[in-house]
């Protein structure tokens, strides 16, 4: 437990959703579970943290709308389903974060925006001044004009990815991933009724990696080796995370009340040479 107390004096804080929380089995939004969402996010803006959002789930909106349930192999096709579902995911986000009076805001990047140093200093200054007005940053890739989220090439690839370089560009204090399962377990808990939930991982090693297996859902594109990737880049960066259960996101409050929730990866020293580098 002493390692979580770190936890607590968290000030900017990055929290992920993926599509499998944010959505039911038929790609249909759920609603209860993203109002809790908001409910938590502004509940720690009142108490004057820093919060951003990556959220995931455009596609599997999009899916919804249109009562997919595969994911289309046509590129053009997964686009139009993310122009479709982005908008729609906004617009909810927008209305259930208004009913507890904050104001979000749509950032939606590509990995040219922080590979360029000119558009990385952008972003982080765009990200600095929405927090400074107390506005909660909502970050997806932008898939209408990105290939890479889609198809699982070079930088990010995922969400998991992605927050875990927003994180990293922020200087965040804590990283949140919240997924359809509890942490991460030393065998695939689907399969072994042996699996034992690992509490702390203080170095991403070989054996740490070797619990990782599998796809993400149909709806998403994430499994708990991307997991495993974004815990480096953010460790590395010197950013805590925790890996959780998203099925109830009140679940954040406990992790920053230092409670044993989840897998927490546990920040490595920031060299001052790799301070401001992404």
């Amino acid at each position: 437990m002493q390692h979580r107390e770190i936890l607590k004096s968290a000030k900017r804080i990055v929290i992920k959703v993926g599509t499998s929380t944010l959505t039911h089995e038929n790609g249909k939004m759920n609603l209860i579970r993203m109002d809790r969402l908001a409910m938590t996010i502004a509940e720690l803006m009142n108490e004057n943290k820093e919060v951003i959002l990556v959220s995931s789930g455009a596609i599997g909106v999009g899916m919804g709308k249109f009562n997919l349930r595969k994911r289309p192999d046509v590129m053009g096709m997964k686009q139009a389903l993310a122009a479709v579902g982005q908008c729609e995911l906004m617009n909810i986000y927008s209305r259930l974060f208004a009913a507890y009076n904050h104001t979000v805001a749509q950032v939606l990047l590509t990995k040219t925006d922080l590979d360029d140093d000119v558009k990385r200093l952008n972003v982080m200054n765009t990200f600095n001044s929405l927090m400074e007005f107390g506005v909660l940053p909502i970050v997806n890739e932008n898939d209408t004009v990105s290939v890479d989220e889609i198809q699982h090439l070079n930088m990010f690839g995922d969400n998991d990815t992605l927050s875990a370089v927003v994180a990293k560009l922020v200087s965040a204090d804590l990283l949140i991933i919240l997924s359809d399962v509890d942490g991460l377990y030393d065998k695939n808990p689907g399969k072994s009724k042996e699996c034992r939930l690992i509490s702390i991982v203080e170095n991403i090693d070989d054996t740490v990696l070797s619990y990782a297996g599998g796809k993400g859902t149909s709806r998403g594109t994430g499994g708990m080796i991307t997991k495993l990737s974004a815990a480096k880049i953010a460790t590395e960066a010197g950013v805590n995370m925790v890996i959780a259960n998203g099925a109830n996101p009140v679940v954040i409050l406990d992790i920053l009340k230092g409670e044993d929730i989840g897998t927490l990866f546990l920040r490595k020293e920031k060299k001052q040479d790799d301070a401001a580098a992404v």
